[in-house]
């Protein structure tokens, strides 16, 4: 039998709350993403445990036993425990009575393969005892795990339907763990494909925050491109254009640059984006102003004076991304510098020479000269100009 060995499964915390949980012969087990990271080597950040204890029980159950319950869903049989500041989300055993593709109204079971079938994919149907032992309640988990195969569970139509929000989560999981030689499930494909028009009943925060995962994977242009094949793309964003993405990752692993989900929505381009993902305020602003640097014409190190070193870096690479051509080794030090340079003349170093809008005008010529210049005519040059007529 497969066994975790991880020392969050052992640590006396966590330990704490299963053993809470399991008073009064009741189960608990972990779920889903803990124990799917943990097999895959990858990190585990939240630890997920499934009961077969009701709500009200886990919250007497976690009194009893000091630790700190919150009933963050408790509505939905969800309740965080608190250990030793370190939450733990533990939810009963449920099983879907009636969905309408966002929501699902649910009754709580007994029987860890009923809330098995209510997942979504195979390799998230994956449960751990207090020891470690891994279960695999419907059969094919561990298998599709190990092939790096991401599949729906059962029938891959009715599990999107149960959830619509599952089509983008399919094409996220697939970027973070699916093997990019095999490809994507063709029955989960075909299952999307056929069901496109549900993501229109999507909230827009929630498209947003799938959108921006699956962009965070370490290579997500394989899947964005077949999400684009499919038509999914283009009912979250219409006019994005996915070709100018596996570029942008190339050229970010050239720089050794981070993964950036806002540097690769901006060169997927598409209409009101920030709208439509319902973007924070920051993120919105980030990526207009992506929009206006790409698109300004500008040198490298002019967009660094005008737009920052951050924003002119991501849009060199966006545009060199775009036209498939490599970013200049020099790309981020002619941001930085771009960023640090002062323009050396004020108003007052003008004298009496200009009145009003003229002001305005003479020092944005100055600027023009001095940009073009590359920085390098100090504030006597740039005036000596003013005395030349230039």
């Amino acid at each position: 039998m497969t066994r975790l060995t991880a020392e969050w499964i052992t640590r006396a915390s966590t330990r704490a709350v299963l053993d809470a949980l399991q008073t009064e012969g009741h189960r608990a087990f972990f779920v889903g993403g803990c124990v799917r990271n943990e097999l895959l080597g990858a990190p585990v950040s939240d630890i997920d445990v499934a009961t077969d204890a009701m709500p009200h029980d886990v919250m007497r159950f976690a009194k009893a036993a000091d630790l700190n319950p919150i009933p963050t869903g408790i509505d939905h049989g969800t309740v965080t425990i608190v250990s030793d500041h370190i939450a733990h989300e533990v939810t009963t055993f449920r099983r879907d009575v009636e969905t309408d593709g966002r929501r699902a109204v649910v009754t709580y079971s007994s029987e860890m393969d009923e809330d098995a079938r209510r997942r979504d994919f195979t390799m998230n149907a994956l449960y751990a005892d207090a020891e470690g032992h891994v279960i695999d309640p419907l059969g094919t988990g561990l298998a599709d795990l190990a092939d790096r195969r991401v599949r729906f569970i059962e029938d891959a139509t009715a599990r999107i339907r149960e959830d619509y929000l599952r089509i983008l989560r399919f094409f996220r999981f697939h970027a973070w763990y699916g093997s990019v030689d095999a490809g994507p499930d063709p029955d989960a494909l075909d299952a999307i494909a056929g069901n496109l028009d549900g993501l229109g009943g999507l909230s827009a925060e929630r498209v947003g925050a799938e959108m921006l995962k699956l962009l965070g994977a370490p290579d997500p242009a394989p899947s964005v491109a077949v999400m684009a094949q499919t038509g999914a793309l283009g009912q979250v964003l219409p006019g994005a254009d996915p070709r100018a993405l596996a570029p942008l990752v190339h050229l970010e692993g050239q720089h050794a640059l981070a993964a950036d989900p806002i540097r690769r929505l901006a060169a997927l381009g598409g209409a009101d984006v920030a709208q439509r993902l319902r973007l924070s305020r920051r993120d919105g602003k980030r990526l207009a102003t992506l929009g206006e640097a790409v698109g300004s014409g500008q040198g490298t190190a002019e967009m660094g004076y005008r737009f920052g070193a951050r924003a002119a870096v991501d849009a060199a690479l966006i545009r060199a991304a775009s036209l498939g051509t490599e970013a200049a080794e020099e790309t981020v030090a002619q941001a930085e510098a771009g960023a640090c340079a002062v323009f050396p003349v004020r108003a007052r170093d003008l004298g009496k020479r200009y009145r009003g809008a003229a002001i305005g005008e003479a020092l944005r010529r100055l600027e023009s000269a001095w940009v073009a210049s590359g920085f390098r005519l100090d504030k006597d040059a740039l005036l000596q100009k003013l005395d030349d007529g230039d």
